[in-house]
């Protein structure tokens, strides 16, 4: 196979990237390729520990879509075994552990949201269960005996809670060994994934060494920042963007990030060379944003949707106009919605429907109580019509032609409908 001179790989493989250990080991082996056409074999691992990917997640699954753009072999490691441990990455306390059944689950789901960033067709995909439940006893005893206690407690996650005493079980103390025999089973040339796996992607050296194979090289890209500009991004966090979220939910996060995250978000998910995005962030971080938000919607939706979305946040949010596609919801003021009602000849004889303002909320499930409703228009946040007229009073009788528009506060409304019944 023909690959690009070396030089240039480098220069791919380097974008986003942190640390790279060691990095002259990977020009040697990009070298060995050159000579002998043979791709890397690259290695990325999933814990299914959830079902939601992240934009968090696909950092390091970005940089394998490249490697395989440059001709070398994609290896994603589902650890159905590694998630009934529970990686201790990065964490002050033990995680919580699942079942066979759960893991096998979220791997299904998974791999559906994984083949949206790379080419699953053309990747091999391996269960770590596959050699660890072959495994007796002996032999797991003979694979703990190449790591030391105090190895594992030079772990920053392990050291943090031995140092504030905080609980450490056995069972977790396994799961960086193996991670690493995972790249042992696989023959894994390069691994990718954050900053704070480095013990891990170490021990793999070890392990790989000790079986006379090749060691890996670790690629290791920074850790995105969540929308609120400061954590890791995480679903537990609530500062994510999932990649199966609808396109204007994506949108409207996009729109919501700190200015000062923006290098990083063109940096490590999208593919626009250094100086066209640096010229893009010296202009309004409005355009920034919605620049950002078209490219990276279009990778898991398409550009019709990514463009209609960003429309769409700019009409209701940014200029505040009515959206187009506000629910119709029923109500039935001549009888079906409360017990009071009367028919709707008798209440309404000239045709013209009229209810108490707090009814109007309840029946349009904009308040659950009328005690509810009554408060909103006590504190001046209940409107109706598109010019947003104030609920003057909870006994205020409100004219209800079909498709008023009703509010409660600034982001909760609907249009009714009036139905004899």
């Amino acid at each position: 196979m023909k690959f690009l001179p070396v030089d240039d790989q480098l220069a791919l493989i380097r974008r986003g990237v942190e640390k790279i250990v060691p990095e002259d080991e990977l020009r040697k082996k990009l070298e060995q390729c050159e000579k002998t056409g043979k791709p890397l074999r690259i290695k990325y691992g999933i814990d299914p520990t959830g079902i939601d990917l992240h934009l968090g997640h696909t950092v390091p699954l970005r940089k394998m879509r490249q490697f395989q753009e440059l001709g070398h072999q994609a290896v994603i490691i589902i650890g159905n075994y590694t998630a009934l441990v529970g990686d201790p990455s990065g964490r002050d306390e033990t995680r919580a552990r699942l079942t066979s059944e759960q893991v096998e689950k979220n791997a299904e789901d998974y791999l559906q949201q994984v083949a949206k960033v790379i080419d699953l067709e053309n990747a091999e995909v391996h269960r770590n269960g596959d050699w660890f439940s072959k495994m007796n006893f002996a032999r797991i005893l003979e694979l703990c005996s190449k790591v030391t206690v105090a190895q594992l407690l030079t772990r920053d996650d392990f050291s943090k809670r031995f140092k504030e005493e905080k609980p450490i079980y056995l069972h977790e103390c396994l799961y960086p060994l193996m991670q690493g025999w995972d790249s042992v089973e696989i023959k894994a040339d390069i691994e990718l994934g954050g900053t704070e796996q480095l013990y891990t992607f170490m021990l793999s050296r070890d392990l790989q060494r000790d079986q006379n194979l090749p060691q890996q090289v670790a690629v290791m890209s920074p850790i995105l920042v969540g929308t609120d500009g400061v954590r890791r991004m995480g679903k537990s966090l609530g500062n994510y963007i999932g990649i199966s979220e609808p396109a204007y939910e994506m949108a409207k996060k996009f729109m919501q990030l700190p200015d000062d995250v923006m290098q990083m978000y063109f940096e490590l998910l999208t593919d626009i060379p250094q100086a066209e995005y640096q010229q893009i962030l010296q202009g309004h971080p409005k355009e920034a944003k919605q620049i950002l938000a078209r490219i990276i919607i279009s990778e898991y939706h398409n550009a019709e949707e990514a463009e209609a979305a960003v429309a769409r946040w700019e009409k209701e949010i940014s200029q505040k106009k009515i959206p187009d596609d506000i629910e119709t919801r029923e109500i039935y003021p001549g009888g079906g919605n409360s017990a009071e009602s009367v028919t709707w000849s008798n209440r309404f004889p000239d045709g013209i429907v009229k209810i108490r303002a707090a009814q109007l909320l309840v029946w349009a499930k904009l308040c659950k109580t009328t005690s509810e409703a009554r408060r909103l228009i006590k504190d001046g946040g209940a409107y109706y019509t598109e010019d947003k007229i104030r609920m003057k009073s909870h006994d205020e009788e409100i004219p209800v032609p079909e498709g008023l528009l009703v509010w409660a506060g600034k982001k909760r409304f609907c249009r009714v409908r009036p139905v004899p019944k």
